[in-house]
């Protein structure tokens, strides 16, 4: 690794839209489990598209978490690397507007100095529908073996991160009020917010 970059770990997807916020929840709890040395940066990338360009440039090794459609059973990880990183990605937008993970990488290319040594780890989502949602259970039991992956491959690089007490939820990397406790507690169920959208609204055959 460069002596003036920072490794990096990154969480990208919408935890609005049930198991698209795995990345995100990753991060979550990589802050709270590990203790972070100064030469690593853990962020929390969420929509944010193309504005990750730069980090994508400025930090190297990357890991990224996030949730990929592989076609394989709810839960199950895989792990690309490198230049395999964008056949895999970018399937699965939540709107025209969204820059994937695949155009990020792209354009960190075109502008020089992407990452040489970069990371995927992810996780084949079981529900992207379901708004307001969060992590089906057999996505959120993929975490703990997603963060061993990353532990392993930073190791690899000369990064040690250790296992430490948990911090307080949030930690830091998330925005407050948004972490996965208080997104559960707070999050009404489907008696009162329709989440799938309005039968009467989005079924073809008109309703009395």
């Amino acid at each position: 690794m460069s002596s003036d970059r920072r490794a990096l770990v990154l969480g990208v997807g919408n935890i609005l839209w049930a198991d698209e916020g795995f990345g995100v929840r990753c991060v979550e709890a990589f802050a709270r489990t590990y203790r972070v040395p100064d030469k690593l940066v853990v962020a929390d990338g969420g929509t944010q598209g193309l504005y990750l360009v730069d980090l994508l440039r400025e930090h190297d090794p990357v890991v990224i978490f996030d949730a990929v459609d592989f076609g394989d059973a709810p839960g199950t990880l895989r792990v690309v690397e490198d230049d395999d990183i964008p056949a895999f990605v970018g399937a699965h937008k939540m709107s025209l507007h969204q820059a994937g993970l695949q155009d990020v990488i792209a354009c960190a290319r075109l502008l020089g100095g992407c990452a040489s040594n970069m990371l995927l780890v992810g996780a084949q989502p079981e529900e992207l529908e379901d708004y307001g949602g969060s992590l089906r259970p057999l996505v959120r039991a993929a975490i703990p073996p997603a963060l061993a992956v990353a532990q392993r491959y930073l190791a690899d690089h000369g990064i040690e991160v250790q296992r430490q007490q948990e911090k307080p939820r949030g930690a830091g990397v998330i925005t407050p009020g948004l972490d996965l406790e208080s997104y559960e507690s707070g999050r009404p169920d489907d008696s009162m917010a329709c989440r799938y959208g309005d039968g009467r609204i989005l079924s073809r055959t008109p309703q009395s």
